[in-house]
């Protein structure tokens, strides 16, 4: 993901937008016919919702891959597959009653069915073969849990929203920090999720791409602008918690008894041992005054004495205080 294709992109987030109003697609039926459906909605291609949402995704792979910069960038052309089905996904997703589960079989019904054949090949260029690769390297995105997909859906909006804010002619970047923390923050969230522990899974193919198309943004940044250089790098690993509380057995927590006499011991031994400093404490300073004194008939002088007295009471004090 770059500029010019966020640049793509916001068209059809504008076009098509991604939140529903009294459970309904806010679409403009009108504009989404002139511009995506021939100017002819009488047609079965988009006669419903989710023939306008696959008309406006067939104009996306069309718009996209007839970039010069796309045909011969095979890997790119990978990551941009994914993200152009997510943005599918995503759009059907919105309605719980849109139960799609196979993208091919969905296609071909539209495309066979629906009209959308003349959409796919147009006077001057078949997308068939283009679309059919799309559905075949993508369909395993279909399986992604709906929450796991808006998730990813929220990253690349907010990267394209990144690419916008810088891509305003100004010197210094410093006040977008904020967003790129917002995609930290939720990049780290899906890489510590524990459903993407299976080789299989989107974790192990759109993470890496978000991560890669992330650094392209931050070396976007500073040939735009001043103070890129404080976005924080992404992180490749997850990273865990280390709990400081005490853990109780799971053999006490389960008996009331057990877990009753736990609570008195514990109880007893911080107040034996609250009885116990004080005591230790005045056995020990005489014998450390004694000390002190000791050293004093060698010549050591009365300042290092109180000096040495003080320090040695300090650090017994502290090692009574973390028996408590």
């Amino acid at each position: 993901m770059d500029a010019q294709l966020c640049q793509i992109f916001n068209v059809f987030w504008k076009d098509f937008p991604d939140t529903l109003n009294g459970g309904n697609y806010q679409f403009n039926d009108n504009e989404i016919c002139q511009t995506y459906c021939n100017n002819n909605c009488e047609n079965d291609n988009c006669e419903n919702d989710n023939d306008k949402i696959m008309a406006g995704w067939i104009s996306l792979i069309k718009t996209i891959y007839d970039l010069d910069s796309i045909e011969d960038d095979i890997p790119n052309n990978m990551n941009i597959n994914k993200y152009i089905t997510i943005w599918l996904i995503y759009m059907l997703n919105l309605k719980p009653d849109n139960s799609i589960s196979n993208l091919n079989d969905f296609y071909d019904q539209y495309k066979n069915q629906r009209g959308g054949h003349t959409l796919v090949s147009t006077n001057t260029k078949d997308y068939s073969n283009i679309i059919d690769d799309l559905i075949n390297n993508t369909k395993y995105l279909m399986n992604v849990n709906k929450g796991i997909i808006s998730k990813f859906y929220n990253l690349l909006k907010s990267l394209c929203s990144m690419y916008d804010d810088i891509n305003k002619d100004i010197s210094d970047c410093t006040q977008y920090y904020g967003k790129a923390k917002i995609f930290f923050d939720e990049y780290q969230e899906l890489l510590n999720n524990n459903d993407f522990d299976t080789d299989d899974s989107s974790h192990t193919t759109l993470l890496p791409s978000l991560s890669n198309n992330y650094d392209n943004f931050k070396i976007y940044c500073a040939e735009k602008c001043t103070g890129c250089t404080s976005i924080p790098p992404l992180l490749t690993t997850k990273t865990t918690q280390v709990s400081v509380e005490t853990s109780t057995p799971s053999h006490v927590q389960n008996n009331p008894h057990l877990s009753l006499q736990g609570s008195e011991v514990t109880s007893s031994s911080s107040s034996i041992a609250s009885k116990l400093i004080p005591a230790l404490l005045i056995f020990a300073i005489p014998i450390f005054l004694g000390i002190a004194y000791k050293y004093s008939l060698f010549g050591f002088d009365k300042q290092l004495q109180r000096q040495y007295l003080r320090e040695k009471i300090k650090k017994i004090t502290k090692k009574m205080n973390n028996y408590i």
